[in-house]
């Protein structure tokens, strides 16, 4: 029998250092805290940046991509809150002076 060279396993970069961060501030902003999805946005804006600058060297683009992606549903609710909240109050005062 004659042996066949094993073929070394394919490349696989390491992570982005920020990456499960700009994810867990992702999920964070969207499922309890509001404020963090501006800071998953800009975070994984920066990492997916880095990434690909890197040349392949660094990994974890889709991850990130996920966790910016629900940094930007949780900022956009946050906008629609806050609008509604000072329009609410807004009326309010209105409403109370008149």
């Amino acid at each position: 029998m004659s042996q066949h060279p094993s073929t070394p396993p394919p490349f696989r970069p390491q992570d982005h250092p920020q990456t499960t961060t700009v994810l867990i501030l992702g999920i964070l902003g969207l499922a309890a805290c509001g404020v963090l999805g501006p800071f998953a946005w800009s975070m994984g804006n920066k990492a997916l940046r880095e990434i690909d600058a890197s040349n392949g060297q660094l990994g974890g683009r889709d991850t990130v991509i996920v966790g910016r992606i629900l940094g930007m549903i949780a900022t956009i609710i946050l906008g629609v809150a806050v609008v509604s909240i000072v329009i609410v109050f807004g009326f309010a005062i209105y409403s109370a002076s008149v």
